[in-house]
């Protein structure tokens, strides 16, 4: 072989080289979310991580169960679906030890919804109210109706309120405790339901625009969970922080129009 056809080889063989070198470093990392905001977000992050070598495989899931218990037992590197005060309920109550990884990523403000009445004065006594059945999301909505002046509580500030915890009802409003993920199914049933903005927004619902009432200022960020051991994965590391990206919060802004917004 002459000097001239082995160079040729060589040069002919570099960029397999270097695809090789470029595979051999891409992270595969798995995460699950609820379709929506979440999965969408994610999708728009994708090819973004990709080009940083980290490949991307986003599971949706329509509860709140599974997702961690998926995320503990190493079926998933990690999920984007919750806040921080469910995540530390679901811990205690599970014996689990997830940890959010990074920065809070965006919030989803809670909001009520009828379809029988168009404005809350015209709620009548007795009304059927369904709220999440989780303990945080429906503590959440009861200091949501509290604040709306329908109910007040014993202590205002307990996120983990529940229906016994109502020590005035002027309305006399009877509660529904079901799981978040139905409530926009079971809307026509009831005369108000509070409603988490990923399944509102997944059932073609606004908290900006259909919404009776809605939280203005919520503390409830969604965060990205994974694995304690595995919270400072550099993988997860760069999604967190594509996530919290300029480009991302734009994203986030000019698609949802309020109902989803970018955490500070």
């Amino acid at each position: 072989m002459t000097n001239v056809v082995r160079r040729a080889v060589i040069a002919s063989l570099l960029p397999l080289f270097a695809a090789g070198t470029s595979w051999a470093q891409t992270t595969r990392i798995v995460v699950a979310a609820s379709p929506v905001p979440h999965a969408e977000i994610l999708e728009f992050v994708k090819p973004k991580l990709a080009k940083q070598g980290v490949q991307l495989e986003v599971k949706v899931f329509n509860d709140y169960i599974q997702p961690n218990l998926q995320v503990d037992q190493k079926h998933l590197d990690a999920n984007y679906f919750q806040h921080v005060p469910y995540l530390d309920t679901f811990n205690k109550g599970n014996g689990t030890k997830l940890s959010v990884v990074g920065q809070p990523i965006h919030i989803e403000p809670l909001g009520a919804y009828s379809t029988k009445f168009k404005k809350l004065a015209e709620l009548p006594e007795g009304a059927v109210v369904a709220i999440p059945n989780d303990p945080t999301n429906g503590g959440r909505a009861l200091l949501l109706l509290a604040a709306q002046g329908l109910i007040q509580l014993k202590d205002t500030n307990n996120i983990l309120a529940t229906a016994k915890d109502v020590t005035v009802n002027p309305k006399k409003l009877k509660f529904r405790e079901l799981e978040a993920a139905t409530l926009p199914r079971v809307l026509p049933q009831v005369d108000l339901a509070l409603i988490n903005s990923n399944f509102a927004l997944a059932a073609k619902l606004s908290p900006t625009q259909d919404a009776l009432f809605a939280e203005k200022v919520s503390p409830y960020a969604n965060v990205v969970v994974a694995r304690t051991e595995n919270k400072a994965n550099p993988a997860l590391v760069k999604l967190v922080n594509e996530l919290r990206s300029a480009e991302t919060r734009q994203f986030i802004q000019q698609k949802y129009k309020g109902a989803v917004v970018p955490a500070n």
